[in-house]
């Protein structure tokens, strides 16, 4: 049980936040894909990225890790082997989806499970493109849910229409392209995160994108001997970086923040309601940019979290509703369904654990609805599990009177094993 003081002096300093969680595990993917050594700067130690780490292991890639510097030595496609053991993701969603599509191709069976979160989280919108490439996958419920089993063999490309906007599902049918004849298309609704198609393109593999369609032609082999530096995960500074604009007297800086166009959606919402936030040291000639990032205390307005924006800050969320309850005026979220099938459904656990605080929010199908200018009281939360809700109390608990109290607070690890450290830091 983690505690939580309200505190009134304010939260002021400089920190760096730990590396961007998704190019942290593209990193360790595509450099055991690759002929020749990746070495990684800045990657994010967490519990998820970890399980990449084993994961590879076990399919025969050497990987060295010395705090936030990997180093892997990448013998190509053909170079994995078949792990005598199961391949265990974890809590991590995006280990085992990426990996599917990687697996699909690969002339050997494979078994991938997690923990309980994992079993519950739908994998259909993986398993259905990869079987129409011809993957050979079986798994629970028709293949919707772990553990999955996965014999390897020969794919062919396909055009594929998503219905959802979802980086996972676009980056294992890529993956599985890369092994399969022919050429193979994804396109989206809108356009998720791009971290695969920079990093493939950072890897010398040849990609065609247009607008929210990307292609990419089979058989290209990844060459490595490159040098990765992940920037600042904006997921895991979001929550700082809103902290600072609710909390009174306060004035944060987030050192080194990615800038990706396809995830700075959080950016797009803090400036429409009204914080005060400035940019320095942008970098901009590199695959991900990134920059400092400083918000001071601010007067919120509301504000509407819709459209083609949903796919750029799904993960902010939680911390986007916090911030709600301190704006002036009726904050509306809506086509975030995709909520429902994160760690935990965060419609359901965001709207519950902020109202036991006394914030005056309302669930819908597909987001929540929350009157802002709310007082909010200490209580004993919950992050059910779920690093981003685990986040989202601990910066509530900060503006809530009195004392605010975080079972499962362990789960930030996942994300952020720094996060509270980082926190007192800046409580001085």
């Amino acid at each position: 049980m983690k505690k939580i003081e309200h505190h009134t002096s304010g939260l002021n300093g400089t920190i760096n936040i730990p590396g961007d969680k998704s190019i942290s595990h593209r990193t360790i993917m595509f450099g055991s894909m690759a002929n020749g050594k990746t070495t990684v700067e800045n990657f994010l130690p967490g519990e998820d990225c970890l399980s990449t780490i084993n994961c590879f292991e076990k399919l025969g890639v050497q990987i060295e890790r010395e705090g936030s510097i990997v180093t892997i030595y990448g013998k190509g496609l053909e170079g994995l082997k078949e792990s005598s053991t199961l391949l265990d993701v974890g809590n991590s969603g995006t280990t085992a989806r990426l990996m599917m599509g990687i697996l699909s191709g690969l002339p050997f069976h494979s078994v991938l499970i997690g923990d309980e979160s994992i079993a519950k989280r739908p994998m259909k919108r993986v398993t259905n493109p990869l079987r129409q490439m011809g993957a050979r996958i079986q798994g629970n419920q028709d293949g919707n849910f772990t553990p999955i089993s996965i014999q390897g063999g020969e794919l062919s490309g396909i055009e594929y229409h998503s219905p959802v906007a979802s980086a996972q599902v676009k980056s294992a049918i890529l993956l599985a392209g890369l092994q399969a004849k022919g050429k193979t298309t994804v396109e989206e609704p809108f356009k998720s995160r791009d971290h695969t198609e920079r990093m493939l393109k950072a890897f010398g593999v040849h990609l065609i994108e247009d607008g929210c369609k990307v292609s990419i032609e089979g058989h290209q082999k990844l060459t490595s001997d490159i040098h990765i530096v992940v920037p600042g995960d904006i997921s895991s500074a979001a929550f700082f970086l809103v902290a600072g604009a609710v909390a009174p007297n306060s004035k944060v800086t987030v050192k080194r923040v990615g800038l990706n166009i396809t995830r700075t959606g959080i950016l797009d919402v803090l400036q429409g309601m009204g914080a005060e936030i400035s940019y320095t040291n942008i970098v901009d000639d590199v695959p991900e940019p990134y920059a400092d990032i400083t918000v001071e205390s601010s007067t919120l307005k509301a504000f509407e979290v819709s459209g083609d924006i949903i796919p750029r800050l799904i993960d902010e969320i939680p911390i986007i509703a916090l911030m709600a309850t301190q704006a002036e005026g009726t904050t509306v979220i809506k086509d975030a369904e995709e909520l429902k099938v994160k760690e935990t459904n965060r419609i359901d656990t965001v709207v519950n654990e902020l109202t036991k605080l006394g914030a005056n929010i309302t669930a819908t199908e597909d987001g929540m609805i929350i009157k802002g200018g709310t007082k909010l009281h200490g209580c004993e939360l919950d992050s059910y599990g779920d690093h981003r809700i685990g986040m989202m109390a601990a910066v509530a608990g900060l503006v809530a009177k009195g004392e605010t109290s975080i079972k499962n607070a362990e789960a930030i690890a996942v994300s952020y094993p720094t996060f509270f450290e980082d926190l007192e830091s800046l409580l001085g």
